[in-house]
């Protein structure tokens, strides 16, 4: 694997990652509830998705309980196997799904994520998000469980407000641990995080941002801008979420397009860059991938490097989305 950009340490944890994963959530497409959001994927697209964000750089890849009930976990540790990519090559993260559960399920489902990525280690677990029959610290202290008993390296929580961030580092540090990251909505038309003092949480307390959905469900690729069948072929719950704010981004899109002629890179690449780059080392993201080329292209976000001035400008362009 060769990036242009050098691996960063994962908030409280020994783990080294690089600025951009890849998101796996679309392998769980084409069935239950993610019928209506994601196509399905042969096995063997999935192999060359996994295949080419490795040899692009990528080191580590992000699923959930949640996504098709192990479907994606399963998918992945498929394509592990298929490209013949080790265990120790990659950093695995994955989630336990809190509502309608009690903390006691986060080490009885551990079970179940690791059938489902049988032969590859969990390195980061989270709780998807706060809601559940149990308290954060309660959460915390069945994670820190299964740190102690070597079965994962890290503890993430998902969703978190800033006040929930600093509850659960406060319970691994009870245990002489501390949080790993907060993975949350973030990208140039999603900023809050700037504002609502989540950000803030997570460099005091040395925490990694994790951002999913960094571009905006595909908007920031300027696809959809470019080409009306593109949103034709869009299944319908993302069609309507994205069709009314198309008009509204045309300026962004615009100052995009250029930066990306500039590098010899597309739209989507431009604002990922953004996004892994403006807050320094705290923010990574894990965008998704249906296709081949989507994942040649987040591992080709590692490759440059936005100018100050350049991320200035986009950051004067998108503030109205803090």
């Amino acid at each position: 694997m060769n990036t242009h950009e050098p691996l960063r340490k994962l908030g409280n944890s020994d783990l080294q990652i690089t600025p951009v994963g890849l998101g796996v959530m679309q392998f769980a497409g084409g069935k239950g509830m993610f019928r209506f959001m994601f196509p399905g994927i042969p096995q063997s697209e999935k192999d060359a998705i996994v295949r080419t964000a490795f040899e692009g750089g990528i080191n580590w890849y992000d699923t959930a309980e949640l996504y098709g009930s192990g479907r994606s976990e399963r998918s992945l540790r498929d394509a592990l196997k298929n490209g013949h990519i080790k265990d120790e090559e990659v950093i695995i993260a994955t989630k336990w799904w809190p509502f309608p559960r009690f903390a006691g399920s986060i080490g009885r489902t551990f079970t179940a994520r690791q059938k489902y990525l049988e032969g590859y280690s969990i390195d980061l677990h989270q709780v998807h998000q706060p809601l559940s029959f149990s308290s954060i610290p309660a959460q915390m202290d069945a994670m820190a469980d299964l740190v102690e008993a070597g079965k994962i390296k890290a503890v993430g929580v998902s969703n978190f407000t800033a006040h929930q961030t600093r509850l659960a580092h406060e319970a691994l540090a009870r245990r002489g641990l501390g949080l790993a990251s907060n993975q949350v909505q973030f990208s140039l038309l999603e900023r809050s995080i700037e504002t609502n003092g989540i950000l803030d949480a997570a460099k005091e307390l040395g925490v990694t941002v994790i951002a999913w959905s960094p571009l905006a469900s595909g908007l920031l690729s300027g696809k959809f801008h470019r080409d009306e069948a593109v949103l034709k072929h869009t299944p319908i719950g993302r069609r309507l979420r994205l069709a009314r704010r198309i008009r509204e981004t045309e300026p962004l899109i615009a100052a995009l397009e250029p930066l990306a002629e500039k590098y010899g890179v597309s739209v989507a690449q431009v604002a990922l860059n953004w996004t892994v780059t403006f807050h320094g080392e705290t923010v990574v993201a894990i965008p998704g991938a249906s296709k081949v080329s989507h994942a040649g292209e987040a591992a080709g976000v590692m490759k440059f490097r936005l100018t100050d001035a350049e991320m200035a400008l986009l950051d004067e362009l998108t503030r109205n989305y803090r």
